[in-house]
């Protein structure tokens, strides 16, 4: 990746459950560069992160990733989306519980819908329950507050990390 050249970069944003796992599972693909974990999806203006945890803001804790689609493709990198979490869980993700916590597929141009849709369709069949992740137009990107941003890579040692990243990690083979 040439870091001179921004503009050959892309954006996905994802949300499947808490943004730390979601981060933490997409910086360790090559040709990512950025992981910014914030918010996105709901009607609040500048949510906090108290904001979002009462589950009333309409947003969802998502992960802003910025790629080289020379080196990684989006199709590839929503692949990596559905081995990284449960998508036929409505709202939660293991002990993560709310609307924040909800799978779902932002994309920013009518190519990433139409990759995110087939790549669904594709996907269920690895499912016996139905995928209820929803596919819908990036809206504003609020950016989450500082200590949530590399949370893995700066906490390696923190009790959610071990438990939670450290397993989910190990068993995508990324660590």
């Amino acid at each position: 990746m040439n870091p001179s050249d921004p503009a050959s970069l892309e954006i996905a944003t994802f949300g499947a459950g808490c943004f730390w796992c979601v981060e933490a599972v997409f910086e360790c693909l090559e040709g990512v560069s950025d992981v910014t974990s914030g918010y996105m999806g709901g009607e609040t203006e500048n949510p906090t992160y108290e904001d979002i945890c009462t589950g009333n803001t309409g947003h969802a804790e998502i992960a802003q990733i910025t790629f080289d689609p020379t080196v990684i493709s989006y199709a590839t990198l929503v692949d990596w989306f559905w081995k990284s979490h449960n998508p036929t869980t409505l709202n939660r993700q293991g002990g993560d519980i709310g609307s924040q916590y909800r799978s779902a597929i932002f994309y920013h141009v009518e190519a990433q819908r139409l990759i995110a849709e087939k790549s669904m369709a594709s996907a269920q069949k690895l499912f016996l329950q139905p995928i209820v992740t929803e596919i819908t137009e990036a809206t504003l990107f609020y950016v989450a507050e500082n200590y949530h941003q590399d949370y893995y890579r700066l906490n390696p040692s923190a009790g959610y990390c071990q438990m939670m990243i450290r397993p989910k990690l190990k068993k995508l083979e990324l660590e």
